[in-house]
């Protein structure tokens, strides 16, 4: 890291007029976020296909839920590690550059795995250390296009767009299993790492073209390389210091922490249910992202509730019982496509509705910080939870539930016996408690009244005024965009 992106410098902007004059010609405002969008839909259903074709991998040559948790731990537990210090980064440097480098490492990742199969030394073990690697530079993706969202659309527009990107990854699963599936035969696990490096350099070419506005500097940033680390505590102390802020992630926290011990074990269960049938578990995903898709077309149109709240904490209900009784009772690909589908409907309400209340309630040039503590507060425990879930499966639950074992007397009855049962428990269970978890958080009225309980913040910038580009390269132009409320005037105040 340099110290240009650490520390805002006059000669940053030193392109003068003649850079003003090419950013007017470049996109704004919805058709910036738009082609960013494109480009980052085209990145994703690239590695949706690899993901895939990865996992099929790793199931052919272990036959573990195991092995198929360590490789999500693997990517996602660096990945929580590193989100305050990329965080911290991310209000220090250009959103875009932070995207891209993100985009760039998991490029490098996939090129390496590609040179390993091709050479015949591909191994368990280097997809680990390839996942660390990918989900150390990953912690700058979330922060920083979350953050560039609240630049490039106005707030009205923040759950529609919250909806398109939740739609990313709902499209990538219409099309990536099966088209995985179809270049698998046709071209093999080659093949396809080939096109996801196709798909990563569009992504990146795409942000080369665009201009994203940058928010005016935050003027508590501190310097040098120890202020990156000491920064990094800071939006632990913002959500902490604004308790419905506070109660609202621990819901999630809460609510990760339960569903994962489910949502580990949905692609082994489906396998282990079907004598490892990878036609039925790619269009059982396929179904479920047409659901994410056309609740997200859904949400864009519509806008999501007025309270958004109800949109958060309904979604999670119906998610967790859709959840728990689709793929936790059902016991047939018909079932878990019905289910699956209604569950999936409900998803990107729940998704955009959360970050509608974060993008209009923390200021722009503090959500880098803000957003990516709240990765670590509401993901981190997932990260636990991937480590017990593989040997709890392999180990506890299914045994359990084959032929004579210890759980078939009393649960066999309502999740079936033999391979996949004792996972299809585990879904069962951990959806029926995270709808709990949900309905208790509705209960608590500092969390059901957080919208009107914060106030919201003053990004400081008109969306799309190009006037921004100059305010990142000039200190004298620092604006404070909390100027309009008294929650980050006094940080340690409690709300």
């Amino acid at each position: 890291m340099t110290e240009e992106e650490l520390t805002i410098t006059p000669d940053s902007a030193s392109s003068g007029a003649e850079s003003d004059q090419a950013n007017d010609m470049k996109p704004k405002g919805m058709k910036t976020f738009g082609l960013v969008w494109v480009g980052q839909l085209v990145s994703v259903l690239g590695s949706a296909m690899t993901q895939f074709g990865l996992m099929l991998w790793i199931w052919d040559q272990t036959h573990e839920a195991t092995a198929l948790a360590l490789m999500g731990f693997f990517t996602f537990a660096p990945l929580m590690i590193m989100l305050p210090v990329a965080g911290s980064l991310v209000d220090r440097m250009n959103r875009k550059k932070a995207m891209m480098l993100s985009d760039l490492a998991a490029g490098i990742g996939t090129i390496v795995i590609l040179i390993l199969y091709s050479t015949g030394y591909l191994e368990i073990w280097h997809l680990y250390v390839i996942g660390i690697f990918i989900g150390t530079f990953g912690a700058f993706q979330w922060p920083a296009y979350s953050s560039a969202i609240s630049m490039m659309v106005e707030k009205k527009d923040y759950a529609r767009a919250s909806g398109l990107v939740g739609m990313v990854g709902s499209v990538a699963g219409i099309f990536g299993p099966p088209m995985a599936v179809i270049l698998l035969v046709a071209i093999g696990l080659k093949g396809i790492l080939l096109v996801d490096i196709v798909t990563f350099s569009f992504a990146i070419g795409v942000l080369l073209f665009v201009h994203i506005p940058q928010p005016p500097p935050a003027d508590d940033l501190q310097k040098g390389t120890f202020g990156v680390f000491k920064d990094a505590i800071y939006g632990f102390r913002y959500i902490y210091n604004r308790k419905p802020l506070f109660g609202l992630q621990m819901t999630f926290f809460t609510f990760n922490l339960i569903s994962t011990f489910g949502m580990v074990v949905f692609m082994p269960m489906i396998l282990a249910r079907t004598g490892s049938d990878r036609a039925i578990l790619a269009s059982v995903q396929t179904v479920l992202a047409v659901g994410g898709v056309i609740g997200g077309i859904m949400l864009a149109v519509w806008g999501g509730p007025k309270k958004k709240i109800n949109g958060l904490l309904g979604g999670m209900i119906i998610a967790g019982i859709g959840f728990s009784i689709g793929f936790g009772i059902g016991q047939t690909p018909i079932f878990w496509m019905v289910a699956g589908f209604l569950t999936m409907l409900m998803m990107p309400t729940l998704n955009g509705s959360s970050q509608a209340i974060w993008q209009s309630k923390v200021p722009a040039n503090k959500q880098g910080r803000v957003f990516a503590a709240r990765g670590v507060i509401a993901q981190g425990a997932s990260a636990v939870s991937m480590v017990l879930v593989g040997p709890l499966a392999d180990m506890v639950f299914e045994p359990a539930f084959m032929e004579g074992g210890s759980m078939v007397d009393q649960f066999g009855w309502l999740v079936g016996t033999g391979p996949g049962a004792g996972m299809g428990f585990m879904i069962l269970v951990s959806g029926l408690i995270s709808t709990i978890v949900a309905c208790i958080a509705y209960s608590i009225k500092t969390i059901r009244e957080v919208e009107t309980l914060v106030p919201d913040a003053d990004h400081g910038i008109d969306i799309g005024n190009e006037g921004a580009e100059e305010s990142e390269g000039d200190p004298s132009a620092s604006i404070d965009a909390d100027v309009s409320t008294n929650i980050d005037i006094e940080p340690d105040k409690e709300i």
